[in-house]
């Protein structure tokens, strides 16, 4: 049987970092980082009526280590509740991938994703952050944050590199960010959810437990992770991407699904598309397992699958599945798996709650989250397989015309370049490993 795994980042020490030695290597990681900015905004231009929440520095929290890459304050943006959910709070952890080398992270000290000072001063709170009943009718009233994510490391990092100014301080950012939220209200909490996407999702199943831990046993704590399921799938040339590509580079503690699942305490909801886009794009069909581009348009297209493609593709779906499938059995646990070719669907108001949102029984993402943490119902919602759902919003990639479609509705226009491996770095499972990692020098 095979093996899935669940990629579980604790990144307590950084090691023997070294210089990535390739100037292309820097504009990579700079289109890399235009990508994933352009990919994280709404395909709507805020508008008028755009929710925008000011950026808040944790003052304090230099003088306790907590500090970006490039020795900055963290950040977040609130937005307080109103009506019945004042004392109702929700923490969304931003994502946007890892650095994995003294290269990557010097770099990202000049984005916003290493450093405050490049922070958007104010962001707009659509899809689980909306604060209108119609966009997010069962948390739209809570006090509602976004923790800026500046650490490269899951807001679990401890270390330093100090020959190149690089903090490694994700956990005390996690920590010190709790802290000033608890004495702004939240210890005060009756109800109060952790959610993440893509590495905040990972960050939201790292530090689900510690987050109930901090509140009394009748505060009603639960955690969600969008877009958090990685998978040690093998790729179209027989290998195993991931694994080959950063062995070497990190060690870490890792869990088979069942175990990881069975070590959190937490209630825990799993929002994840079957088909998810970059685990398609970067480790089951990277270019390195296609020389001869065989799997170019499916790759770019699902709907350019032949019928083998498809089989290869539905085989993934399966091993997800499988690895859920422990997990599933928990009434306290909560799932959505639809059979779309997407990658986080709880930030953008068009995959969790419009007239036209993703649906798995005629049931939004946004209701079946709602339904399952305020136990009005049991949700364990599983798509039947592609093609049957038509209301996906599947990212389609076309190099050519240098257009990203999202939906049949909206077009986006960028430089392309293989697309999605901005947005994680994917780990080496080493069994038996301590809760720590080291980079090398590629």
């Amino acid at each position: 049987m095979k093996r899935v795994l669940i990629w579980v980042l604790s990144l307590w020490s950084i090691v023997g970092i070294g210089w990535s030695r390739s100037e292309d290597g820097l504009q990579e990681l700079k289109a890399k980082d235009r990508l994933l900015s352009f990919l994280e905004k709404d395909a709507v231009s805020p508008g008028a009526n755009s929710l925008m929440i000011p950026l808040t520095l944790i003052q304090g929290a230099a003088s306790k280590g907590a500090v970006c890459l490039d020795g900055t304050p963290p950040g977040y943006h609130l937005d307080r509740g109103f009506g019945s959910g004042s004392n109702s709070w929700l923490i969304q952890l931003e994502g946007g991938g890892w650095c994995n080398t003294v290269r990557s992270c010097v770099f990202r000290k000049t984005t916003r994703r290493g450093s405050s000072k490049f922070m958007e001063k104010r962001l707009n709170f659509t899809g689980i952050l909306s604060n209108k009943a119609e966009e997010n009718p069962d948390f739209y009233n809570w006090n509602r944050v976004k923790l800026r994510y500046c650490d490269g490391a899951s807001f679990a990092g401890e270390g330093q590199n100090e020959a190149n100014q690089l903090y490694f301080r994700g956990q005390r950012i996690w920590s010190a960010a709790m802290e000033e939220l608890m004495a702004k209200g939240m210890q005060n909490a009756e109800q109060a959810l952790l959610s993440g996407c893509s590495a905040g999702g990972l960050a939201s199943i790292l530090h689900c437990d510690e987050f109930k831990d901090m509140f009394p046993s009748t505060t009603k704590v639960k955690c969600l992770s969008d877009a958090g399921v990685f998978l040690d799938a093998t790729n179209v040339a027989g290998g195993h991407t991931l694994r080959d590509m950063y062995r070497g580079v990190v060690t870490l503690q890792c869990f088979f699904p069942q175990n990881l699942i069975a070590n959190i305490q937490t209630p825990l909801f799993l929002l994840n598309a079957a088909y998810d886009a970059w685990q398609v794009q970067e480790s089951l069909i990277p270019s390195s397992a296609d020389p001869h581009s065989f799997w170019r348009d499916c790759k770019m297209d699902h709907s350019h699958c032949n019928s083998s493609q498809m089989l290869f593709l539905q085989d993934f779906r399966n091993q997800m599945l499988s690895g859920i499938n422990g997990f599933s059995m928990s009434n306290q646990n909560g799932l959505f798996i639809n059979s779309c070719f997407a990658h986080c669907q709880s930030e953008r108001q068009d995959t969790w709650y419009a007239n036209d949102s993703p649906r798995i029984g005629n049931k939004a993402i946004a209701a079946s989250v709602g339904d399952w943490f305020f136990d009005r119902t049991a949700t364990k919602a599983i798509d039947c397989p592609y093609p049957c759902d038509n209301t996906c919003h599947n990212l389609i990639f076309n190099d050519v015309t240098s257009t990203i479609t999202i939906s049949e509705s909206t077009r986006l226009t960028f430089t392309p370049l293989n697309l999605l491996n901005a947005f994680l770095i994917t780990l080496i499972c080493v069994p038996n490993a301590s809760w720590g990692f080291s980079l090398d020098s590629d």
